[in-house]
């Protein structure tokens, strides 16, 4: 019986392994954030900074451990083998959950998912203990903490508000003073500005780290606790002493080393506070595990007897569990892609300016976005003219005041704005531990870096609609979180409880099959973004750019319309339905594709070294030309899906005979045309067009044969509908391509006699 339990623990320390990887995943985006999306030192320095916050708040959090064991549930009225079973469920759902958030991009709370996790096993594994008992839903609450969970939902709830109102007021008021041309007033308020940013960040660090550290004496903890003013009065002449021997001795940034020092915090914040979410269910079924260890040892106690009183006093979390745990954490900083992703939702959400968006509007976000504008257009006649523009003269947006270089990415934000986020972060996390209120830290810098990026001016009447669509699709998901974690971990704990060992097999595979599909998906989609991404290594294009900047994008689009039109001929011929539903996705990734190139129009335009208006002409119709192409290709893709859909009558033998003609002469030229723009040898273009006017008289025999075959055999109007369509479509596709090429081939001749 030993044995099976002390597999069963190492199990959930396996599974305590995964959930820190999942779990750092997506609470990264809690303190990388504001340092990554400033760019305020490189990357790596980024990572060392955060990892060494990560590895000290990790041994600070032992004291937090207590959540997992007596924070929901009462222990002492469960016994061994049911307090396993919550944590089996907990740690195998929010396994699951977070590796979902992870995979779509979306931050949300460890805490959250955690907490709900354990409320709602422990509710199923106390409602079955009623049942069995014959007791009433009365008795639950002598089973659950009742009063912590709520204490959590409302402060959870209040954070998210709070955070937003008070980021956009700071930021909108931080503008004012500073501007965006900053530079000049940090010579003379950054010592202040350094020394009120610091001391925050100090006392911060402080409270965080009394609060968490159990091997601390208590009269230290209460003597910090008790000075708090003092101790922030003097950080602040410290820190402001400090800042300005930087700023006038080192000529160091301030603000960078406001962030810098920041990211620190919040990265300790972070391990010390939200560590309890990835290893304190483990520790606490090892801690639960010696108990009922012990008692069986001296007097044979069965775990379906024993119960856990031991898990409500104080347990002493072993140190080098945290260490170990903090190493782990770290790693997966440094390697996570999945971490990354999640992070770059943050940066969208708050960049400054224009770009590609990620979320859609939706009904919600354009009307919040509509009635905010009848606001502001209202409020904007109670003030006057002159304070108006003198309003809008320090939101100015100069790119000199950022210190852009030609050819590096530009910041999402600049380092004013960085600082605010994770000064008011660092406070707020602050007050709501001193007065412990139950908060999520994710939910807290978060909102805090939306609110600062609506102060900011950054959601403009050009992008408002997809960062407040893109707002409310998180909020969303924290709701969801809470749900689903509840309920996930109720509906396991229940099928283990009935199943057994059998269960948390059958548990175990689909938990291991789902984490792999996620990690192959994530891994596709990555590549796919790699592969289509614009603009990722230059912001500034010359003029013999566009010639191979186009030649790209031609070889890109159409050697998939090649692939494509060759799945939909082959998969019609075989009336295949599955395979048909396989190139509607294909079809879908095309359409994307056409529709970031002419989404980066403007900002290409914008990026070249010199005015031209005959090469941004060229480019435009460039890529009006592929557009064309994927939309013939699109009527071609869906009347075939729709025709296998309806069951309708397969094409006659001839009919797909010729269509695979045609298919095998366009892709033998597209091939040859796909090569010549890898190569940028363009001299056989006017081959390649004699070559599909070739297809193209082809295409008109057919048609002409085919209303013979009306005439004398053909009896089925959907068959000829379709294959009429899809020959004029494909006269349309090569029609179009051929204007293509001799686009190309005049905009190249007229290049080769400028250089």
């Amino acid at each position: 019986m030993q044995t099976l339990y002390i597999s069963l623990i190492v199990l959930l320390f396996l599974l305590a392994i995964a959930d820190l990887v999942v779990g750092v995943s997506n609470d990264a985006v809690n303190f990388l954030n504001s340092a990554i999306g400033s760019k305020a030192v490189p990357m790596r320095t980024i990572l060392i900074v955060a990892g060494l916050g990560v590895l000290v708040g990790a041994v600070f959090s032992s004291g937090l451990m207590e959540v997992a064991r007596k924070g929901i549930f009462n222990p002492e009225l469960f016994f061994f083998d049911e307090i396993i079973i919550i944590f089996l469920a907990v740690l195998i759902t929010d396994i699951l959950l977070l590796d979902f958030f992870n995979s779509i991009g979306i931050p949300t709370s460890t805490t959250v998912s955690v907490v709900f996790e354990l409320l709602g096993a422990a509710v199923v594994i106390s409602l079955l203990k009623l049942y069995e008992t014959g007791e009433g839903l009365g008795g639950l609450k002598q089973f659950i903490n009742v009063q912590k969970a709520s204490e959590i939902s409302f402060g959870i709830l209040i954070s998210v508000f709070v955070a937003f109102g008070v980021g956009a007021v700071v930021q909108f008021v931080s503008r004012l003073i500073f501007t965006f041309d900053y530079h000049r007033k940090l010579k003379y308020i950054g010592a202040l500005y350094g020394g009120v940013s610091l001391s925050a960040i100090t006392y911060f660090i402080l409270l965080k780290g009394t609060n968490s550290i159990t091997f601390l004496d208590q009269n230290i903890i209460e003597s910090v606790l008790d000075n708090k003013l003092l101790i922030i009065g003097f950080s602040f002449v410290f820190w402001a002493a400090i800042s300005q021997i930087l700023i006038q001795v080192f000529r160091c940034h301030i603000l960078k080393v406001i962030v810098v020092i920041g990211t620190f915090a919040l990265a300790l914040a972070f391990a010390g506070n939200d560590l309890v979410n990835f290893i304190g269910v483990s520790i606490a079924a090892w801690q639960s595990f010696i108990l009922w260890q012990e008692a069986f040892l001296a007097s044979g106690v069965l775990p379906s007897e024993f119960l856990m009183d031991g898990l409500s006093g104080e347990v002493q979390t072993p140190v080098f569990l945290l260490v170990i745990a903090g190493a782990i954490m770290v790693v997966t900083l440094w390697f996570s892609s999945k971490a990354q992703y999640v992070i770059q939702t943050g940066v969208n959400l708050g960049r400054q300016g224009e770009g590609q968006e990620r979320f859609k509007p939706n009904f919600l976000s354009r009307t919040v976005v509509r009635y905010s504008v009848f606001v502001g257009q209202t409020f904007s006649q109670v003030l006057s003219e002159p304070i108006q523009n003198k309003i809008n003269s320090r939101f100015a947006y100069p790119e000199k005041a950022f210190g852009y270089k030609k050819g590096v990415a530009k910041p999402a934000f600049d380092l004013l704005r960085a600082s605010v986020n994770l000064v008011l972060a660092s406070i707020l996390v602050s007050l709501g531990t001193s007065y412990t209120l139950p908060l999520s830290t994710t939910y807290v810098t978060f909102m805090v870096a939306m609110g600062t990026s609506f102060g900011d001016r950054a959601w403009g009447r050009e992008s408002a609609v997809y960062r407040v669509s893109g707002v409310f699709n998180v909020i969303g998901s924290w709701i969801a979180t809470a749900a689903i974690a509840f309920t996930a971990a109720g509906v396991l704990s229940l099928i283990i409880w009935f199943g057994s060992y059998y269960a948390i097999a059958i548990l175990l595979v689909f938990a291991l099959v789902s984490i792999i599909k996620s990690a192959l998906k994530h891994s596709k989609r990555v590549k796919f973004e790699r592969d289509h991404k614009k603009f990722n290594k230059i912001d500034i294009i010359t003029i013999n750019e566009i010639t191979k900047e186009s030649s790209e994008n031609i070889v890109k689009v159409i050697s998939g319309v090649n692939n494509l039109l060759l799945d939909v001929v082959n998969n019609l011929g075989y009336h295949d339905l599955s395979r048909l539903k396989k190139s509607l996705k294909s079809q879908d990734e095309l359409d994307v594709v056409i529709d970031e190139l002419k989404d980066n129009v403007f900002y290409y335009i914008k990026s070249l070294e010199e005015t031209n208006v005959e090469a941004s002409k060229f480019y435009v119709l460039t890529l009006d030309y592929l557009q064309d192409m994927v939309q013939s290709l699109a009527y071609i893709t869906r009347s075939s899906h729709t025709h296998v859909s309806n069951n309708h009558k397969n094409l006659l033998f001839n009919q797909i005979r010729d269509l695979k003609s045609v298919q095998r002469d366009l892709d033998e030229v597209y091939g040859h045309l796909v090569k010549a723009f890898q190569s940028q040898e363009f001299d056989s273009i006017q081959q390649l067009i004699a070559d599909e006017r070739k297809v193209l008289e082809k295409i008109s025999n057919l048609l002409q044969k085919q209303i013979e075959r009306i005439r004398d055999t053909e009896n089925s109007p959907k068959n000829s509908k379709l294959y009429f369509g899809i020959l004029l479509e494909t006269k349309n596709l090569t029609k179009t391509s051929i204007a293509l090429l001799e686009l190309f081939r005049e905009y190249y001749e007229e290049a080769k006699q400028e250089f």
